[in-house]
């Protein structure tokens, strides 16, 4: 073949793959598409999931099924959305221990950074620490100087090992030198019905999901993660003014797709995400139950990432927990 009529055959393939694409990404999508929650109902990550898929599907024009895949911190939804076809009709409605499992579960079936793609940032949100109303300590410093006047007589809970609220407060035991006992749960809806049942102390969890609880005085919290209050519950001082500015870090909520997914359906659920957070009825929504929200590109969700999986395991490394399963 000489070399006009081969640039030519090439023209026509590039054409062609290019129509294939663009065909692509008009079809899609065409079938309803599903969201992995890898907590339980009722849980700020399973609300977020909720309200993101119901405006989502408005403008997709198809119907968003949330599922709830519980257990191991979520890693098992994680498992799900790594085993499914990388076509945009499964995603996962990650949180912040997407970042860490991979330091804390030694016998995954899936690689957190190489098989899956980023798609946004959908919000951060702070920890809050929780109690009832009668525990005798109204402040984080009164909570020190009980834990350590008692070694070990109280309990914390949290949605998993090695959950942001699990990691933050074992930090925070580092740094002031008490012995708190940790109690993981599958989700931020069982940890607090123990703690309004009495049967842990505490519960360190994304603040959303006790809002409700606090503003009807069922709990009270006694600081949030961070140097600013949170605009959800602007009575509750930040750990910053409570003389722990060390402890900034929060709990986050992402989406998620397998490996390989087409970069125009990446793409499009991107521009989905950020659509609906611009929403007045979603920002409204979310921000009820302190979600700060935030849209990113890919690259700059993927980095994020990034950076919350080295520091949290510099963070397990240096204190030398003991939470691997």
């Amino acid at each position: 073949m000489n070399a006009p009529a081969d640039r030519a055959l090439r023209c026509i393939v590039l054409a062609a793959l290019a129509a294939f694409g663009l065909a692509h990404a008009q079809e899609y999508p065409n079938k309803p598409l599903r969201f992995i929650v890898p907590f339980p109902p009722g849980g700020i990550v399973d609300i977020a999931g909720r309200v993101m898929g119901q405006k989502m599907s408005e403008s997709l024009g198809q119907p968003v099924v949330v599922e709830n895949r519980a257990g191991a911190g979520g890693s098992v939804a994680t498992g799900v959305v790594a085993a499914s076809p990388a076509d945009g009709y499964t995603a996962l409605v990650a949180f912040d221990t997407h970042a860490v499992n991979p330091h804390i579960y030694k016998a995954l079936s899936f690689d957190t950074l190489k098989d899956f793609a980023p798609v946004s940032l959908i919000g951060r949100i702070p920890l809050a620490v929780l109690a009832l109303p009668a525990f005798a300590a109204n402040s984080m410093q009164e909570l020190v100087a009980l834990a350590r006047a008692k070694p070990g007589a109280y309990s914390y809970a949290s949605v998993g090992a090695g959950s942001s609220g699990h990691l933050a407060t074992e930090q925070f035991k580092l740094i002031v030198g008490v012995d708190l006992v940790h109690v993981p749960y599958k989700g931020g809806a069982p940890a607090i019905t123990d703690v309004l049942g009495g049967q842990v102390h505490l519960a360190v969890i994304a603040a959303g999901a006790a809002v409700p609880h606090i503003r009807s005085g069922r709990l009270k919290a006694l600081a949030v993660s961070g140097t600013q209050r949170s605009s959800a519950i602007p009575n509750v001082p930040s750990m910053a003014e409570a003389g722990f500015p060390q402890l900034d870090s929060g709990a986050w909520i992402g989406l998620v797709v397998p490996a390989g997914t087409p970069a125009t359906v990446i793409a499009r659920l991107n521009a989905e995400v950020a659509r609906a957070i611009r929403d007045p009825a979603v920002s409204g929504r979310l921000a009820e139950q302190a979600v700060e929200l935030q849209a990113t590109t890919p690259e700059e969700f993927g980095a994020f990432i990034r950076r919350e999986y080295d520091k949290w395991g510099r963070v397990i490394r240096d204190a030398k927990l003991s939470i691997e399963q």
